[in-house]
Parts: structure tokens; sequence; C-alpha cells
């Protein structure tokens, strides 16, 4: 089957491809890997989020934290299966869009076509794995009961709810699954599904402008929650956390989430990845910060370093 991949950033559609199978099994040559931030910085700006919340500016916001390193060796076909080895994400995917080498290991989908229905399945609560089959099963449970969470997850499908009912055939917005607590090799992930069926005459370019950015990288409402985003982030987020995915000769589409993705630029020798998580009235800003580094785990691992070879800048 052929088919066309395309990146979606900043509005402008760029067109990927597929990288070819390389075999080398040379070590990563990883330079010094800065964080934008501290973990006193990362808590003096969460607090000024959730200030914003107080004041009801906002309810929710994706917050999020950059990893980089300007001197970089890697092969990217190497640390993509290496990363795809430790996560197995559904929507793993490796492209090389210019100098950029896209290595994606995504288990969240952002939108997904077929026929006239329209799915969505925003994600929002992250909790680890254990090799023990019984505190593994307690955390997944923790996680599903989570009061915390399940708000973080609500308010996200409620923004892609508001996000569907654009281009949706009226009264045709469902939720299938509310809370749904699905387990991946290193963490469990919880997940709402939101579908509707297409009114008549609605197209890609429609469906596009209604729900990107993806509500669960944005916040509520998702205006404000992207102009805060800008305001305090350091860094922009460029490729991570936009779309990635493929259309087919009918016009049906997959979409993900670009997360969990290192971006590699081969002519600069520059690596980076962010990493972010869902700031609520509910939150503990320690709490998130420890998210922010499970999340990075992963990848760490999937480059050959550690957090303790991580320097912390701000």
């Amino acid at each position: 089957m052929s088919y066309t991949l395309f990146l979606f950033e900043d509005g402008k559609q760029i067109e990927a491809k597929p990288v070819s199978k390389e075999d080398n099994n040379a070590t990563p040559k990883i330079g010094t890997v800065y964080c934008r931030l501290s973990k006193q910085k990362y808590i003096e700006n969460v607090n000024k989020l959730l200030a914003h919340i107080k004041r009801g500016d906002i309810y929710e916001i994706n917050y999020c934290i950059e990893f980089f390193c300007a001197d970089a060796v890697i092969n990217p076909q190497q640390v993509f299966k290496k990363l795809n080895e430790l996560t197995e994400a559904p929507f793993a995917q490796l492209l090389k869009a210019g100098d950029d080498y896209i290595i994606c290991a995504s288990p969240e989908r952002f939108i997904q076509k077929k026929g006239v229905v329209l799915i969505s399945q925003p994600m929002k609560g992250t909790a680890r794995r254990s090799s023990d089959a019984d505190e593994d099963l307690k955390i997944k449970k923790a996680l599903q009961y989570s009061l915390k969470e399940q708000t973080e997850n609500v308010m996200a499908l409620d923004v892609a709810r508001n996000d569907l009912s654009q281009v949706a055939e009226k009264g045709s917005v469902v939720v299938s699954e509310l809370f749904g607590v699905h387990t991946f090799k290193n963490v469990h992930q919880m997940l709402s599904t939101v579908s509707c069926n297409l009114k008549e005459g609605i197209n890609l370019v429609d469906i596009i402008k209604a729900t990107f950015p993806p509500a669960s990288m944005t916040g509520a409402p998702k205006l404000k929650a992207t102009e805060l985003i800008k305001k305090y982030e350091l860094s922009p987020r460029g490729i991570y956390s936009g779309a990635l995915g493929f259309i087919d000769a009918t016009g049906d589409f997959d979409f993900c989430v670009v997360i969990r993705t290192i971006i590699y630029n081969e002519k600069l020798k520059r690596l980076s990845f962010h990493v972010g998580s869902a700031i609520t009235a509910q939150c503990n800003p320690e709490e998130e910060w420890n998210e922010c580094l499970l999340k990075a785990e992963t990848l760490f691992k999937a480059l050959g370093i550690s957090i303790d070879d991580i320097i912390f800048t701000a």
C-alpha cells in the first residue's frame, strides 16, 4: 500500500519521507545534555500557572520542558530501534524532513478518520510500570481511580469534544470510552475516546483547522492556554506536540500526537526532546516534575544517558 506522510508545524505542511533501514551498531556520541530549567524554576513556573488557574484564566494547561544537546552524533535508525524496543509504541515512526530526523515513539492518537466517522483519543494520566505483577496492577488501579488524573483527562476530553463539534453533524458527538487505562511496555496511560459523524462537505483542511493543535497538548480554554504556553515555556516546541501520520487513497487518515519523540538535526548535530504534564488546580508541582522525568526516562535510555548526565541550566 502506498501512502503519503505529512508533518503539520505552525500551520505549514511539510512533506516527510520514511527512512530506509540501516544497520549500524555504533554507540551514540552524546555531548553535554542540558535541561532548559531547574527543578526549582520549574516549580516556580508551575505555581505561576496555578495562580492563573486560581484567577479563572484557565482550568488546565500542558506545560513542557526541553532537554537538548548541541554536540551529538547518533545513528537515527539505531536510536529508533532501541526506543521502539523500550516502548513498543503504537504510533512509532521514523521520518526525515530536511536535515531533521523525527524519532517518534508516540502512544497517543490525535485524530483518525474512517469514512464519515472522526475519532480523537486525548491522553492524560501517566503512571510507571513495575516488574512485579501485583505491584503493577496496584499502580494501574491507582491511576484508574485517581481523581486528579481523571480531572486532567476530562478537561482535555472536553476540549476535544468542542473541537469535533465544529465539524460534526448535530448531536453526533459521543464519548465511547471514559478514563480508560491502557498499558504500554514502559508506562500505563489514561485516555478517553470521543467520536462524531462529519457534516457533509467537510474536508481535511476543515478538520485540521477545528482540531489542531491537539487538545491534550494545550489546555482549557484552548486559546488562553496556548497564549500562556508561549509566555512560560522557555523554548519553542517545533514539531513536538504537533501531528504526524498518513492519508490513504480514500481520504481516510490517522495522525498521532508527536510526543515521546527525539528530534535530531544531522547537519547541526543537535538533538532535543520535550516532555510535559497537565497542570490543574489539584496538581502538586513536585509530582508534575517527577512525571516529566518519568516520561523522559525512556528517551534517556534510548540515547544511552541517564538523569545524572543532565545539566539543569536555569
